[in-house]
This record gives structure tokens, C-alpha cells and sequence, in this order.
């Protein structure tokens, strides 16, 4: 088979792999009682509660299973981006360990989250300064050419892994609403790195061709893998991914721009999870200083339910204009 045959076995395979695993996650995570607890002040999910949780394991265990079995690990970039996302899906996984244990929406507390995504993000940044593949530059994009940051590049990988796997994470509010903007990220992000691939075919860069084509296999592998979530996580949700799972796409979101080295563009392509983000942001720096909200609730996907949004339009909004944002910045790089 050719190269791009496999990319899509890869996601074939994933997707039944998940689609297999499924049920049995969510037969015992219910048997488990690992039910997730909604927040008070979200009323209008009051019905969501008992919902089993742990979801993102339907994703990561095929993404884990098939990277290996067709040599994800052999390469170094994915090597770092599989290494950086289970990171990640363990703290998230700690999180929602405590949440269910104690039976409330407290698992780690803010600052353990931090440090602990801060120590996983410094030792991988620290790995890709180190590697001839990625080193410490970025792309500027619009034909700028790149900016070498030096050893500013870590702390900046730094801030992106941490800013994207908490974006993602904000996003995770309503049924597969991160699940399906997520997917779209990393294929668009697919298609920026046929690209790179495609000029590393041209100027004769083999290893780095191969580094890339990898990186493609891998994030088909993720996808497949999400697909099949949003399978059972689709409104009326069966599962959700908890922790577990936000936070390892997030990771993986964050690794796959910083190797293929546009992080900027990321961006404008996960421009959804940035707005969860602001409005966040924005929301309580209003409350604090004005005493008033500017949404009716935060993060936006909130908001647009009360205002009389169901869940589903939401989550095709929030693909649609991913979609619209990754085509965006094909024309851009």
C-alpha cells in the first residue's frame, strides 16, 4: 500500500478499535460509578449528572495501540507527540479520578494542574529544542520565512502546551462539542503538514519526509479515534471525556503545530478553544471591575445556550468555522 493508504488504515483502524472498546468503557465506568458531577450554577445541564466519565479513554487507548503497532514510535516527532499527549491524558485522568472519588466538579486543585502540565510541557519543549527536525524556530508565515528563538523557544512551547490542553479543556462544556472541534483542528493541521511534507519531498529532506508522513499517520490515528467518541458522546451524550481526554487533546493539538513549526497559525485554527478562553477572561476581569457579566454565562458555548441555542447547532457552529479557520490558514502558510 502507498503511504497515504496507511494514514487511512490508521484512522479506520482506530475508529473500530473505539468502536469496539466503547461500550465496555462505559459499562464500567457505570459500574465503577465513575459519574461525573455538574456544576451548580449550570442548571441547564442539572440532567447530565450521573453521566459516566472517563470517555477519553475510547480515543486513547486505539491512538496508543495502533501508533505503535504501525511504527508511530520509531520516529522521534511522534515519538514526543504520543509521550506529551498521555502525559497530559494522566493528569487529566488524576483529575477526574478525584472528582469521582470525592463526588463533587474539585478534582486537582488549579496551581497541581499547573505544575504538573508545566513539568510534562518543560520536558518535552526542552526535547524538541534539542531535535534537528524542530529546534527553536517558528514559522512566521505570509512568506516572512522563520524566527529563531533560541532557548525563548522552550518557555514559548512551554505556554503553548499549556494554553491549548486549558483551551480545549474550557471547551469540553457541552456534547461533543471539543470532541468535534478538536477533530477538526488536527485534520486541518493534517493538511499543513502535507504540505511541509510535500516541500521536504521537493528539496530532498528524506528523514524529515519521513518524520512528517508519520506525524500525518499518527494524528489519523487520534482522529478515528475521536470519531468513534463522538459516537457515544453525541447529544444525548453516553459518556463524556472528562479530563482525560481534553486535556490529552489539547496536548496533542499543541505538539502538532509546535513540530511541524506553526504554532501562530494554531491560533486561527483552533480560533474556537482561544474564544472559549477570552470569554472566560473577559467575563471575570468585567465582574471583578464592573461588577457586571458580559455573557450570561462563560465560556461562550454557554451563553449561546441560553440563549436558546440547543447543543447540536452549537457543535456544528463551532466545526463549521474551524473548518473555515483551517482553510484560512492553508492560504496563510
Amino acid at each position: 500500500m502507498s503511504d497515504f493508504e496507511w494514514i487511512a488504515v490508521a484512522f479506520v483502524a482506530t475508529f473500530l478499535l473505539g468502536m469496539l472498546i466503547g461500550p465496555a468503557v462505559i459499562k464500567v465506568a457505570t459500574k465503577l460509578k465513575a459519574k461525573q458531577t455538574i456544576l451548580g450554577y449550570v442548571e441547564q445541564h442539572s440532567l447530565k449528572t450521573g453521566t459516566p466519565t472517563f470517555g477519553g479513554l475510547i480515543f486513547l487507548l486505539p491512538f496508543v495501540v495502533v501508533s505503535a503497532v504501525l511504527g508511530g514510535f520509531e520516529y522521534s516527532i511522534t515519538r514526543m507527540a504520543i509521550v506529551v499527549t498521555l502525559a497530559y491524558g494522566l493528569i487529566g485522568f488524576l483529575d477526574d479520578f478525584l472528582k469521582v472519588r470525592f463526588k463533587e466538579n474539585k478534582g486537582l486543585k488549579a496551581y497541581q494542574k499547573i505544575i504538573f502540565q508545566t513539568g510534562v510541557a518543560v520536558f518535552i519543549a526542552y526535547f524538541s529544542f534539542k531535535n534537528p527536525f524542530i529546534g527553536g524556530s517558528i514559522a512566521l508565515n505570509f512568506g516572512l520565512g522563520e524566527l529563531n528563538l533560541g532557548y525563548f523557544y522552550i518557555p514559548f512551547a512551554v505556554l503553548v502546551y499549556i494554553a491549548m490542553s486549558n483551551a480545549v479543556n474550557l471547551t469540553d462544556g457541552l456534547d461533543g462539542l471539543a470532541g468535534t472541534t478538536t477533530a477538526v483542528y488536527i485534520v486541518s493541521f493534517m493538511a499543513i503538514t502535507l504540505v511541509s511534507y510535500l516541500d521536504a519531498l521537493e528539496y530532498g529532506k528524506t528523514q524529515y519526509s519521513k518524520e512528517l508522513l508519520s506525524l500525518m499517520l499518527t494524528s489519523a490515528s487520534l482522529v478515528g479515534g475521536v470519531v468513534a467518541f463522538l459516537w457515544f458522546n453525541s447529544h444525548k451524550a453516553k459518556i463524556f471525556m472528562g479530563d482525560t481526554g481534553s486535556l490529552a487533546l489539547g496536548a496533542y493539538a499543541g505538539a502538532q503545530a509546535l513540530f511541524i513549526k506553526n504554532p501562530l497559525v494554531s491560533v486561527l485554527v483552533g480560533i474556537m478553544p482561544v474564544i472559549s478562553c477570552i470569554s472566560v477572561i473577559v467575563q471575570v476581569a468585567s465582574f471583578k471591575l464592573r461588577g457586571k457579566r458580559v455573557l450570561l454565562m462563560a465560556p461562550l458555548h454557554h451563553h449561546l445556550e441560553l440563549k436558546g441555542l440547543n447543543e447540536s447547532k452549537i457543535v456544528a457552529f463551532y466545526g463549521i468555522i474551524t473548518l473555515i479557520a483551517g482553510v484560512v490558514s492553508l492560504l496563510i502558510i
